[in-house]
């Protein structure tokens, strides 16, 4: 009497551990990404030789013709949402290189009449 022999199944690999894999690798990026909102518009940034690193608690941008950003909102928006901040908040400046010398001075005398009296303003290297 002959028996026939049971077909043998093909081993496959599992893919749990691959999967395991992913997941742990998408933890680890999240969780080291610095997720920031894109700025409001685009800057270019004055140039300085300064080496000194900014804290970026809180941060104002100003366009090339004075529009401010501040939390994703933009003009008085903006001003609205900064005087809303406590005023022990580390305050960054990121102007436009092009907005005229005036208008900065507007800006400034602004920020200090809201009762921020000191802030980072942001820079590049040459």
């Amino acid at each position: 009497m002959r028996f026939n022999r049971p077909t043998r199944r093909p081993v496959t690999e599992s893919a749990v551990p691959m999967i395991n894999v992913v997941f742990l690798l998408l933890i680890f990026f999240l969780m080291s990404a610095r997720i920031a909102p894109p700025p409001p518009f685009d800057l270019t940034l004055p140039v300085s030789s300064n080496d000194a690193t900014i804290e970026e608690a809180a941060t104002l941008y100003i366009s090339a013709n004075g529009i401010a950003g501040f939390q994703g909102r933009q003009g008085d928006g903006a001003w609205i949402a900064l005087s809303a901040i406590d005023r022990e908040t580390h305050l960054t400046l990121r102007a436009d290189a092009a907005l005229p010398a005036p208008r900065m001075a507007a800006i400034l005398a602004r920020l200090a009449g809201m009762g921020f009296d000191s802030f980072d303003l942001a820079v590049r290297r040459p």
